[in-house]
């Protein structure tokens, strides 16, 4: 029976996936440690997360029978791209299903910061009137200043011009700017001349600690200062010390360097009980839209994959679809090293067995190479064993293209 471990609640509607594909579900509600997670997938040949569990090589080693990994979020930081590829492991995720989530969020915490609505909420609960239009103001006329101008950047970016925010931003790459927005060349030029910034980069190792003091000092007094992407790109102690000294005016945070497990678990923050900061759970996909979209997207992707040996939209693999004729009876998946001559030498192969090559593709990236390849007649078994055993190959499976199961040699389940 195929088995997919989902962990940490991704939506229900992933289930119903998963189940028509005749796939069993097993599921877990919160993150697992490493330990704990090599134990989990005995048995398992999917695994569904989203951003607290992490992936790593000993997990990867420890499963060999591990086909696939979805993670249901943006973010792929968690997994160990490097082993998943090199074990011929594909990795999905879902780059746009949350976009407008977080767009949205920060949109909020952009207008909730600007009119100073948590001071006024926070004064109101304890007993206080202050009815003053003390450091409240419009966002229309504020420069918004964005750091990364990826797919939530862009779309940040859009909804701010359309309330009549100026949009500056900077991004490493060449990027372009959707209406009015500037790209500015260096980060430091944008922190000094916005009002409000907001961070929107990946989980890429160069933006490890990527806003501390220098950056908090280069930002305009009085600014906001808003972090929705990931919790080890900004030093909590420098934000802070920042907003205790007033230089900056607030700050909205939903990523942490450190985050609990599980609902309900502890939480503790340099931030917490500063009433001009907003602290939300890693929310900023989280809303039942998103959740629901994600959940559907990363199933159908992982299910394709099941059945098809489709890598489009895979973040590791090389992106391959091979659409089968009529005539075609397996399809033969083999994930092997980049080296030059493995297709001609498994095209021998196949010749020397008397397979028909009904059709073919094969895609590289790096070092990995990646071929679908549709056979019309039947595979002699010594001629799967002669290409599974091939210096090259990293991974090998063949499944029937009609439905059915092919022969015991065609198939090995680590």
């Amino acid at each position: 029976m195929t088995r997919v471990l989902l962990l940490e609640n991704p939506h229900s509607v992933a289930d119903s996936i998963y189940e028509a594909a005749g796939v069993e579900v097993i599921r877990y509600t919160g993150a697992l440690d490493e330990d704990e997670l090599i134990e989990a997938l005995k048995g398992v040949h999917y695994l569904g997360i989203r951003s607290k569990t992490d992936v790593t090589r000993r997990v990867l080693e420890a499963h060999p029978q591990l086909r696939a990994i979805g993670a249901f979020c943006i973010g792929t930081n968690q997994i160990d791209l490097p082993a998943a590829t090199e074990l011929g492991v594909a990795v999905f995720n879902a780059p746009y299903s949350n976009t407008r989530s977080v767009v949205e969020l920060a949109v909020g915490e952009i207008i909730a910061l600007t009119r100073r609505i948590t001071v006024k909420n926070s004064r109101l609960h304890r007993g206080i009137w202050d009815k003053s239009a003390d450091g409240a103001h419009e966002v229309r006329g504020q420069t918004l200043g964005i750091i990364g101008y990826g797919n939530i950047g862009k779309q940040l970016s859009v909804l701010a011009e359309a309330m009549g925010l100026n949009v500056i931003f900077y991004d490493t790459a060449e990027r372009l700017a959707l209406g009015n927005a500037t790209q500015m060349p260096t980060m430091e030029s944008v922190l000094r001349e916005a009002d409000i910034v907001s961070i929107h980069v990946d989980g890429g190792a160069a933006n490890a600690n990527l806003f501390g003091a220098a950056q908090f000092a280069q930002m305009k007094p009085g600014a906001l200062f808003i972090n929705l992407s990931r919790g080890f790109v900004v030093d909590l102690e420098s934000l802070r010390e920042n907003l205790v000294n007033k230089h900056l005016a607030g700050a909205a945070v939903d990523v942490f360097p450190e985050e609990p497990k599980a609902n309900g678990d502890p939480f503790e923050s340099p931030l917490a009980g500063l009433d001009n900061v907003i602290l939300t759970p890693h929310v900023g996909g989280s809303t039942e839209e998103a959740q629901r979209d994600i959940g559907r997207f990363v199933a159908a992707k992982m299910c394709d994959f099941m059945r098809t040996g489709s890598t489009d939209m895979s973040v590791n693999l090389p992106n391959l679809q091979l659409q089968p004729s009529a005539s075609s009876r397996y399809r033969i998946r083999l994930i092997h090293n980049n080296t030059p001559g493995v297709l001609a030498t498994i095209n021998r192969i196949f010749a020397e067995s008397g397979a028909n090559i009904d059709g073919q593709i094969l895609a590289t990236a790096e070092a990995i190479g990646y071929v679908l390849t549709d056979i019309s007649s039947e595979i002699p078994c010594e001629a799967i064993e002669a290409i599974r055993s091939l210096p090259d190959t990293v991974r090998l499976d063949i499944s029937a293209l009609d439905g059915t199961v092919p022969s015991p040699c065609g198939q090995r389940r680590d």
